[in-house]
């Protein structure tokens, strides 16, 4: 059974973007020591992408090349997708895809971008662990790392770690 995770950098204040939906507080920054944690490491591990269609639409606006060749990408969303940048499927139906997804056995699948789909995940007790990378950076404001849905839930601490002087990882597990 696939293990669905999430890997995610905030600022401090809760936001993963700005208001402009920009990445720039957190690609250059020059003071994280990912070292085993860091991303190139994390994604040789995760055989299925999953990404709402925020993120992939976030993708297509910045012009960034297809980084998922390697990976099996899953896009949620209940819109066509007009000339896909990469290779990819598309699912409407969240609970239908959580089945398949659990029905995986060919490596981990990591739920990518904002909050809103791992929210939704979350809802559904369908997200396994989390990794979230707290960068020392206040925004102001702009994208929630997790929408207020109303939804609670008590999770295990499974490790922090210090990388840096401008990163804390903390993991977590949904148990």
């Amino acid at each position: 059974m696939a293990r669905i995770v999430g890997y995610i950098a905030s600022s401090l204040d809760g936001f993963i973007a700005d208001p402009q939906e920009s990445l720039t507080w957190l690609t250059q920054r020059t003071d994280m020591q990912l070292g085993e944690f860091d991303y190139n490491l994390f994604i040789k591990r995760i055989r299925t992408v999953v990404m709402g269609r925020g993120t992939y639409d976030w993708l297509v606006r910045e012009n960034i090349p297809w980084p998922y060749g390697e990976q099996r990408v899953i896009v949620v969303t209940s819109r066509p997708l007009p000339a896909p940048i990469g290779q990819l499927e598309t699912r409407t139906d969240i609970d239908a895809l959580v089945a398949e997804l659990r029905a995986l056995d060919d490596g981990d699948v990591w739920m990518l971008g904002g909050g809103q789909l791992q929210m939704a995940f979350m809802e559904r007790g369908a997200l396994d662990e989390i990794e979230i990378y707290v960068i020392s950076q206040l925004l102001g404001g702009g994208f929630p790392l997790f929408p207020a849905t109303g939804f609670e839930k008590r999770l295990k601490l499974l490790s922090s770690n210090t990388l840096g002087a401008g990163c804390v990882r903390l993991h977590y597990s949904f148990e």
